[in-house]
């Protein structure tokens, strides 16, 4: 499969799984809110979540696809096939005795991930026994992961990215039996445990149709897998900035008053929208596509694909954030003002969402810039900078809300600015190597992508104006007003894309189209 093809499967797919995804946030915040339920519910959705993607969706999946592809085109499949069933092995001996071990300690656990739950209160209470459902959550996602890396290196991308499909429908389906359970958030707790299950037994099925069978083996640390092992520490936190900021912000957030942790959760779940549909569908693709490069030390190959990729980011990142930043209010006042979510909470989480949308064409960009870290098995020097990006991003938002009083605006708008400086020094480290992927296209491009992006948002503005009334009317209003606001928008910026020639139809079709080594 070829990288044009790859991006537009795992685009399409993860599509697919974040309009289920806002079904089921627009269920939660019907039956939730924004009170202490919430924040207790998405502390223990967060824990194992931070780590299924700081670990097993981040730092595994970018050290071991290029190790596994490695192995594969120097050993063959078969070879391949052992070193990911030791890898296996190895994360099950070290992830099943510490789930026993963090069930045991989960109030200790809550007492560090929510600093501001009052032990004994209903919030602290209440997040330790949710947590103690969902946390084994991470050893069935990591197994998942460990195999839709095999897929992936094998340019097999449909099973895994059909993975979070199969994660909201059992958390949408978890909400739907809410009257067998004590409230919303215990159903929404077992649904996510149910989704675990069920996504390994998927990617086994995968497998085996793809011709792999993993077995169960005894672990053994063998020379690839301490390799694998050693390289996954840095890469951790090199690929995982974003995340670990956003674990931050909930610590942070738990010591504002209630609700805050709710709030900042649902413009999390916005702004993570063009994240994962563009920047998680490149960087998945670009991986295993760059490595290959690499392998055939065909630098200038690697280079023009870099460009493209950066250009692809740009081209859909950069009008997706300014959207959200000035749509931002009407879109989650229409979305979730409804039920136990309050108007006043819906104007308050667009003021994160706001903060968040700042960055996202620097969470975009920073997956692609790091690709071409890892495809060089370079993960330490991701990691120096994410250790930068993680303590600015603390002072920032203990500045911004214990100095300035921005509350979760100033949370968010921290994770925003310190996304920026992670790209700047991913950008200054790859091109002092000479390995950052810029070329006269890209330089004739950029500067019509900001200038579409302006009109876009002017437009955005306008068209605000006589739909003011409409956001908080009945559904239909609603749903028309949000039409005609992201329709118009995307309109106006795909006409100014076109007539300023950044982009011709061809182009929009198959900007990143087939790549191979020289």
């Amino acid at each position: 499969m070829n990288f044009a093809r790859a991006v537009s499967t795992l685009a399409g797919l993860t599509m697919i799984s974040r309009v289920l995804g806002f079904i089921r946030d627009l269920l939660t915040a019907d039956l939730l809110g924004a009170g202490p339920m919430a924040d207790a519910f998405f502390v223990a959705f967060k824990l194992p979540n931070f780590f299924r993607r700081l670990f097993a969706e981040g730092a595994f999946s970018v050290t071991f696809v290029p190790l596994f592809a490695k192995t594969a085109h120097a050993d063959g499949q078969e070879a391949a096939a052992r070193f990911a069933e030791q890898a296996q092995a190895v994360m099950l001996a070290i992830l099943i005795p510490l789930t026993v071990v963090l069930l045991a300690l989960m109030p200790l656990v809550i007492r560090v991930l929510a600093p501001g739950f009052t032990e004994g209160g209903e919030r602290y209470d209440l997040a330790v026994k949710l947590c103690r459902i969902t946390f084994p959550y991470l050893t069935l996602i990591s197994i998942t992961a460990l195999q839709g890396g095999v897929l992936n290196a094998l340019d097999r991308y449909g099973p895994f990215a059909t993975a979070p499909i199969l994660f909201n429908i059992c958390l949408i389906g978890g909400l739907a039996l809410t009257p067998l359970f004590p409230n919303a958030a215990y159903a929404l707790s077992w649904g996510e445990f149910t989704a675990g299950v069920v996504q390994v037994l998927w990617m086994m099925g995968s497998c085996r149709r793809a011709g792999l069978k993993l077995k169960l083996r005894l672990p053994r640390l063998t020379p690839p897998i301490r390799r694998l092992f050693t390289l996954m520490g840095p890469a951790a936190i090199g690929a995982g900035a974003v995340q670990i900021n956003v674990f931050i912000d909930t610590m942070i957030g738990s010591l504002l008053p209630t609700g805050a942790i709710s709030h900042l959760y649902y413009a999390e779940r916005l702004y993570q929208l063009p994240l994962a549909v563009i920047g998680v569908a490149i960087g998945t693709a670009l991986l295993p596509s760059l490595s290959r490069f690499v392998r055939s030390d065909d630098r200038a190959g690697a280079k023009r694909l870099e460009a493209r990729a950066i250009e692809a980011s740009l081209l859909l990142s950069l009008p997706a954030a300014v959207a959200l930043i000035v749509a931002g209010q009407p879109i989650m006042i229409a979305l979730f003002a409804r039920g136990a979510f309050s108007a006043e909470s819906a104007v308050l989480t667009a003021g994160a969402l706001a903060g968040y949308s700042a960055g996202i064409p620097a969470y975009v960009l920073a997956k692609t810039l790091s690709a071409a870290y890892f495809a060089r098995e370079n993960t330490k020097t991701p990691l120096k900078f994410s250790l930068i990006t993680v303590a600015l991003n603390t002072v920032l938002a203990l500045s911004f809300v214990l100095i300035l009083h921005w509350g979760i605006v100033g949370i968010s708008a921290a994770t925003g600015i310190t996304a920026w400086f992670n790209v700047g020094m991913l950008a200054w480290g790859l091109n002092r190597r000479g390995l950052l992927g810029m070329d006269a296209r890209l330089a004739f491009v950029l500067p019509r992508i900001f200038l579409a992006t302006l009109v876009m948002a002017a437009a955005l503005y306008g068209i605000q104006i006589p739909l003011a009334g409409w956001w908080s009317s009945g559904l239909a209003h609603r749903a028309a007003g949000l039409a005609l606001l992201v329709g118009g928008g995307l309109g106006v910026y795909a006409l100014i894309i076109v007539l300023s020639r950044a982009a011709t139809r061809a182009d929009i079709t198959g900007l990143l189209r087939k790549e191979r080594p020289a």
